[in-house]
């Protein structure tokens, strides 16, 4: 799984560093700042993936809320999560505050863009 994040983004950066510490080797942390591989790879522009997290596996990207999830779900240390925020009535109050903050967080970072 290759998981897409903003290194740039002190926040994005400190909450993979933690996920990064655990050592998962089957996960791939892509930074996403002038990475046109990224872009190619997710079929995704510079804005998108500045927008929100990504993540790859097997051919398909998902992104937002349900990305984290599956980064979770693979890290043992943070799996709790994955059980709590999977949950339907949670998972929507979680999609739509991880929304909220992505899109402050893209406004704060979009400087970053070429265009």
């Amino acid at each position: 799984m290759k998981v897409y994040f903003n290194n740039s983004c002190k926040i994005c950066r400190a909450e993979i560093n933690m996920y990064k510490k655990e050592n998962i080797e089957d996960i791939d942390w892509i930074d996403i700042t002038d990475n046109k591989e990224a872009e190619k790879e997710t079929s995704k522009n510079d804005k998108e993936l500045l927008r929100r997290l990504h993540i790859k596996e097997n051919d398909q990207v998902i992104e937002g809320a349900e990305a984290f999830l599956y980064v979770w779900k693979r890290i043992p240390k943070y799996k709790f999560l994955y059980s709590f925020f999977k949950l339907p009535i949670i998972f929507t109050i979680f999609k739509y505050g991880y929304e909220i903050v992505a899109y402050f967080l893209y406004l704060k970072n979009k400087k970053q863009l070429k265009n």
